[in-house]
């Protein structure tokens, strides 16, 4: 069975090792196929992808000639003549980006502590920039960017999931270099902000929160988002908990929501989340509506904000 890798340099390997797939316009090629795998690729759209709109009068010819390479390689039945093109056809484990999708799949639906081990697995598939010798080909750019954004999606939900555990002090080194890359991610910038005070660094993570609510400022003219900010208010006052799902579900007050058509649209609403930030200080007369809300309002940013009575620790 042959393996496809495009989370990095295009690859294939079979049993024997690596394949060679030629020069780079048949490497192109078979790219195309791949990031359209399971459907048919007209000949229009694969002439066009390989010359960028300009194509020789020669271009169906080699195009064909390049499949007959290919089928070589491959063998005969990795890509199918299928009016009015090509198709590829895979099996989910046959290409590198469909094993990442079925572990985060998995990954989402259990506790934190294999969360993160799933996680890990997902994001060890990743061999550097996907896709990384066509970064210039316009065929290409479209899902580089939405690769690269799926990454930074899965680094910040394995974050989670190891704050959940309480493994805070082996995130702040790899926290540091992810915000120093995409120092106006804020989900990125809360992580490492929690990260760093629940390791008692308190002052690092508070001159985290400035930093980034200067470049916001400075560079959108923005402020801080009400995650970032709901984060920098619990330091200050010293009532920042990371806590895993299920602990959150043990919490009386919690367990209380349920009674309430606001609590159980909240507690739907966080059923994903992967850190509780608690603030004891918060006076209402209305217990169930507030931490209802709290919660059904932040757990669209990805974190759960909640105000409530008292600390779980």
């Amino acid at each position: 069975m042959v393996e496809f890798a495009i989370l990095g340099p295009l690859e294939a390997r079979a049993e024997g090792g690596p394949i060679s797939l030629g020069g780079p316009k048949q490497r192109a090629l078979l790219a195309v196929l791949l990031l359209e795998a399971g459907r048919v690729v007209s000949l229009d759209h694969l002439v066009d992808a390989l010359w960028a709109g300009e194509p020789p009068a020669t271009a169906v010819a080699s195009l064909q000639n390049f499949v007959a390479q290919l089928r070589k390689a491959l063998g005969p039945d990795v890509i199918e003549t299928r009016q009015p093109g090509y198709l590829v056809r895979l099996g989910p484990e046959q290409l590198d980006v469909a094993r990442v999708r079925a572990l985060v799949d998995e990954a989402r639906a259990t506790e934190p502590v294999r969360r993160a081990v799933l996680l890990d697995q997902a994001l060890a598939l990743w061999r550097g920039e996907p896709l990384a010798e066509f970064r210039y080909e316009g065929f290409a750019q479209e899902e580089i960017a939405r690769l690269e954004e799926f990454q930074l999606t899965l680094l910040e939900e394995r974050a989670e999931a190891k704050l959940a555990v309480g493994a805070h002090a082996d995130l702040v080194t790899e926290l540091e270099a992810l915000v120093r890359r995409h120092p106006l991610r804020e989900r990125l910038r809360a992580q490492l902000m929690l990260a760093l005070y629940r390791s008692g660094r308190q002052a690092q993570a508070l001159e985290a929160y400035r930093e980034g609510r200067e470049l916001l400022v400075q560079e959108l003219g923005l402020e801080p988002s009400p995650l970032l900010r709901g984060v920098h208010a619990s330091i200050l006052r010293q009532e920042t908990y990371a806590l895993d799902r299920g602990a959150v579900e043990g919490n009386p007050v919690v367990k209380g929501l349920a009674g309430s058509t606001v609590g159980m649209a909240a507690m739907k609403a966080a059923g994903t989340a992967g850190v509780i930030l608690f603030n004891e200080r918060l006076r209402t007369r209305n217990k169930a509506a507030a931490v209802g809300l709290m919660i059904a309002t932040n757990s669209m940013l990805g974190w759960v904000v909640q105000h409530n009575y008292r600390c779980v620790r």
